[in-house]
C-alpha cells in the first residue's frame, strides 16, 4: 500500500496518520511520560503500524521534538497578543493558569531527556527564551527601566510556580502573580502611567 496503510486493528488508514500520531503522542507524553512511551503503545493509539510512523517520523527524537513544536509555536499568543489588556495586565495574565494544567511540557521534557544535545532540549530552550523575550517585549511596552530584567524575573516566576504546582499538588500561580505584580510595579517608573498604580487583575484559580 502506498497512501493507505493497514493499522494494527487491520483497518486501512488514510493520510491523515501523521495527525493522529502526533494527537497520541500529546496524550500519552503528558500523561505518562516520553520515557514510559514505547512506540509499539504509541502506535497502537495512534491506529498506525510502525512502519508508518516511521515513514513520517525518523525517530522516536524527531518526534519528541515534533511534539513541543505543536503546543505553542506562536508563544502564548492567547496572551501577549491580547489589545483589551493594558501591556501590565497582559504580564500578569502569563500567571492565569488553571491548577489542574498539566506540568509545562517543555520543563517535562527536559527533566527527563538528561541530554542537552538532544533536538527536543533545544527546542524547550528556545521556547523558553522566546517566552521571556515576549515578556521583556511587553515590560518594555509597560514602560520598565530593565525590561530584560524583569522578563528573566517573571519567566523564572512561571516556571516555578508551574513545577511547585505540580509537585505540592496545589496552586502556586497566585502567589506568583502577587510577587510580580510587585515586580512589575517596582520596574516601572511611577512617571509610566497610570497603569503601573492599577490594582492587579484577581486571578483565577
Amino acid at each position: 500500500m502506498t497512501e493507505l496503510e493497514k493499522g494494527p486493528t487491520g483497518r486501512r488508514r488514510g493520510r491523515g496518520a501523521r495527525e493522529r500520531i502526533l494527537s497520541a503522542s500529546q496524550q500519552l507524553f503528558r500523561e505518562q511520560g516520553i520515557n514510559r512511551t514505547g512506540m509499539d503503545q504509541l502506535c497502537a493509539a495512534a491506529e498506525v503500524s510502525k512502519r508508518t510512523a516511521y515513514q513520517h517520523f525518523t525517530s522516536k527524537d524527531e518526534l519528541v521534538a515534533e511534539y513541543l513544536r505543536r503546543f505553542d509555536p506562536s508563544v502564548l499568543s492567547g496572551v501577549f497578543d491580547r489589545t483589551d489588556l493594558t501591556p501590565r495586565e497582559r504580564l500578569l495574565a502569563a500567571f492565569d493558569i488553571p491548577p489542574t494544567t498539566p506540568l509545562c511540557p517543555y520543563i517535562a521534557a527536559a527533566v527527563e531527556l538528561h541530554d542537552p544535545q538532544h533536538p527536543a532540549s533545544q527546542y524547550a530552550r528556545d521556547y523558553k527564551q522566546a517566552v521571556a523575550a515576549r515578556l521583556a517585549d511587553t515590560a518594555r511596552e509597560a514602560g520598565a527601566t530593565d525590561p530584560e530584567q524583569l522578563g528573566e524575573q517573571l519567566a523564572l516566576l512561571i516556571d516555578g510556580a508551574a513545577a511547585r504546582t505540580r509537585v505540592l499538588n496545589a496552586d502556586a500561580f497566585p502567589s506568583a502573580a502577587a510577587i510580580a505584580a510587585v515586580l512589575i510595579d517596582n520596574a516601572i517608573p511611577a512617571t509610566a502611567g497610570d497603569d503601573r498604580r492599577r490594582p492587579p487583575k484577581e486571578v483565577s484559580s
